[in-house]
């Protein structure tokens, strides 16, 4: 029977190596596996995490293995490429930082072995993703296992994959299960045994045959069907090799029995019955960890998303822990996969395109959590040609080929034309919209979709990401880019009633459920991080608007006072939100009753006086909340946004009554005679000093423009930078002077 014996512990590591070292070194550091060199510099900002080759090196001593006739090193990410030597002799070149591989080193061990990993996240035309806005965290990041099989074994060289594949369907009350495995070395004469067992381990069905039949139907009666959130049920499939009563290896895979559909008007679908996706989008990184998660954090993850009442995940940009996938399938979470064809199409990249996807198909076919393949996200935001859409047409082609039981979606740029042929490719489509953060406002977005809708009533359309940026800022006028939690509670309370409301979107997805490493991010006042998470890198804290979601997705019953970080108000009477998923609240101050509201939206908000120390206190049903609010006479500067290294600061910037600013938005500014001219001067010096119409690779388009209209002038300059354009204090200063001399209309 096959062995598998962890290999994570004490590996020397350098990133200084030159060359395959043909010792083991001495003067390396050591580290235990999972690991990162970019969890401080790939999250601190200004976009200088090191990208290059480093080295990882470990001794084997054959006599610490058990018998066996072949040994496989198994790596279960190793960011983004990789050489596995053994002895010094190269054995295996792997491209694709997400995925499981294995490597065949038999014929290279000797008694005592040196085994040296050389991993490479450096910038390349080759292998996705490449741009994008994430930390490309290099490293040995997920677990290394070696793998003892027998000559006669299931197949450990196809693309990663388990060596059996399992594809119920559902027949009346019964289930047809079709069990296949794939074989190396297979002999005359032995044999496979099939079995499946439900979940307290009893078996269901079972058959023997030939081993050259590799694929086996066996009928389970009265399934107990997969179902969401309410029944998570999983059967187990086991198949065994056996010669002369020998068990000579084995495979196994949960599976889950269901039917689902995804309908253009009625939504997602599940044995029968709607079964709305709304959910969020999930990065696989934490603060001061990187990519290197433990167990324990993937469960924590799980935890807060279900506590939250999400139904869906979208597993963001790439293919995620094996771990993360059977949590997913166990607590009933509807899951979007998808590879990391990401931000920039590369023509160079098509053939690395197609072996991530086979690898993620390959890999993760049995989990019954995922319902659609993610063919691509933002693609096109350099614009749609006709390589992009071959290569499209190559993979939507080659998932249904391999899995022919579920569906492809792809995740549109906002800025993507509906007509673009790219988006008639998948069998469904979300798009990535902004309103309200990136230009426009948040009334923008369920008109819009209703427009896809009408335009084609036969593709389901969903909404892939849509967030705003909020740390530890707060105000009582938030306004759209303020960074305040505040904002971010507004945001999210005005697209869930427009989103959840249409029945017709297939799946939403917020944008994202945790913040995540960015480092060529520097803006919101912590760099190097997206902060569109509803809670925290870290996460201790969940933002409120992380309770928005849970009063409107969650069945556990709870109320939530809003803005205790926010505790010093100067005004007289302030504006106190409630969330919760009762049907009534009532807020008491220092024990006074404010009165009870009613509200089939989840969201209460109350005005309460501000007097000295306030306690509040928020009752609903049996569920209560505490908070603590603080009359002040001048504003407290702790709560204002304060960009860390930024240009200029808004504060810093002279605004008088009634004239433009640096701080007014570029769409206000614009519809002003002066206003146009002096921006468009500046439009011109920028698009000037672009590379054929682009910045960083992204195409400054009408769609584009359009939405810049909704960011404040100075917010856009701080932007910028991270396009490669760049301004100074003193020409921000003297456009801030031409602007103060415009009256407002």
């Amino acid at each position: 029977m096959r062995q598998i014996i962890n290999f994570n512990f004490k590996w020397a590591f350098t990133k200084n190596a030159a060359e395959v070292p043909a010792a083991m070194p001495r003067m390396w550091d050591w580290v235990t596996l999972p690991h990162s060199w970019n969890n401080i510099d790939g999250q601190d900002g200004e976009n200088d995490y090191y990208r290059g080759t480093c080295y990882y090196a470990k001794e084997l001593d054959k006599m610490d293995l058990p018998r066996a006739d072949r040994y496989y090193l198994e790596l279960k990410g190793a960011n983004s490429s990789a050489d596995v030597y053994v002895n010094g002799q190269k054995l295996a070149h792997h491209d694709g930082g997400y995925s499981t591989w294995r490597v065949d080193m038999t014929e290279a061990l000797q008694d005592k072995s040196l085994i040296v990993v050389a991993v490479d996240n450096s910038a390349n035309e080759t292998v996705y993703p490449q741009m994008a806005d994430f930390t490309f965290y290099g490293g040995l990041y997920r677990d290394v296992n070696i793998i003892a099989v027998s000559e006669s074994h299931f197949d450990l060289d196809y693309y990663g994959a388990p060596g059996v594949k399992v594809t119920p369907e559902i027949k009346g009350t019964d289930a047809a299960v079709e069990v296949e495995v794939y074989l190396t070395g297979a002999k005359a004469g032995q044999e496979l045994v099939y079995t499946i067992k439900d979940k307290e381990g009893n078996v269901v069905a079972e058959s023997k045959a030939p081993v050259a039949d590799t694929k086996a139907i066996l009928n389970i009666p009265a399934v107990h069907l997969w179902n969401g959130k309410k029944d998570p049920y999983l059967y187990n499939a086991e198949v065994i090799l056996v010669s002369d009563g020998q068990v000579l290896d084995n495979v196994s895979a949960r599976f889950g029995c269901r039917t689902f559909k995804i309908d253009p008007d009625k939504g997602f679908i599940l044995n029968g019955e709607c079964y709305p996706l709304r959910g969020v989008s999930r990065h696989q990184d934490r603060w001061g960890f990187g990519n290197a998660l433990l167990p324990e954090h993937h469960e924590e993850d799980i935890e807060l998303i279900c506590e939250m009442g999400a139904t869906t995940i979208r597993l963001a940009h790439y293919q995620h822990d094996q771990y993360f996938y059977d949590l997913c399938d166990e607590k009933g979470l509807v899951i979007w996969a998808e590879i990391p064809y990401i931000s920039k199409h590369m023509p160079t990249g098509r053939e690395n395109t197609i072996s991530q996807m086979k690898e993620l198909v390959a890999q993760n076919y049995n989990h019954p959590s995922i319902v659609v393949w993610g063919l691509s996200n933002e693609i096109t935001m350099s614009g749609s040609d006709a390589d992009l859409l071959e290569n499209h047409r190559i993979l939507n082609d080659l998932v249904h080929q391999m899995d022919p039981t579920r569906l492809t979606t792809i995740a549109c740029v906002s800025m993507c034309d509906i007509n673009d042929p790219y988006v008639q490719i998948p069998d469904v489509v979300s798009y990535n919209h902004y309103f309200g953060w990136y230009g426009g406002d948040t009334s923008m977005n369920g008109p819009w979709f209703d427009h896809f809708h009408k335009t084609f009533p036969n593709i389901p359309i969903g909404c892939s990401e849509y967030g705003c940026e909020a740390l530890n800022w707060h105000t009582s006028n938030p306004q759209q880019g303020d960074y305040t939690e505040e904002y971010q509670a507004y945001y999210h309370e005005e697209l869930i009633k427009q989103l959840f409301t249409r029945q017709y979107m297939w799946a939403t997805h917020v944008w994202n459920m945790f913040d995540f490493g960015a480092d060529a991010r520097n803006e919101g006042g912590e760099n190097g991080q997206n902060h569109k998470g509803l809670i925290t890198f870290d996460r201790k804290y969940k933002k409120d608007s992380f309770y928005a979601y849970k009063a409107w997705l969650s069945d556990d019953p709870f109320v939530h006072i809003c803005g205790k970080r926010y505790v010093d108000r100067v005004e007289d009477v302030t504006k106190v939100t409630v969330y919760s998923n009762l049907p009534e609240v009532e807020l008491f101050v220092n024990g006074k009753s404010l009165g009870k509201q009613k509200s089939e939206e989840h969201f209460f908000y109350f005005q309460v006086p501000n007097e000295g120390k306030s306690q509040l206190v928020a009752v609903a049903g049996d569920y209560r909340d505490k908070s603590v609010i603080n009359k002040v006479e001048t504003f407290n500067e702790a709560y204002r946004l304060k960009e860390k290294g930024a240009i200029l600061n808004w504060f810093d910037i002279t605004a008088p009554e009634g004239y433009f600013s640096l701080n007014d938005k570029m769409g206000d500014i614009m519809r002003s005679e002066g206003g146009k001219v002096i921006l468009g001067g500046l439009m011109a010096k920028v698009m000037g000093s672009m590379s054929g119409g682009k910045a960083a690779g992204f195409e400054v388009n009408d769609g584009m423009l359009k939405m810049m209209e909704g960011f404040t002038l100075i917010r856009m300059a701080n932007l910028m930078g991270t396009a490669g354009v760049t301004m100074t204090k003193e020409q921000l200063l003297g456009l801030n002077a031409q602007l103060n001399q415009i009256p407002k209309p």
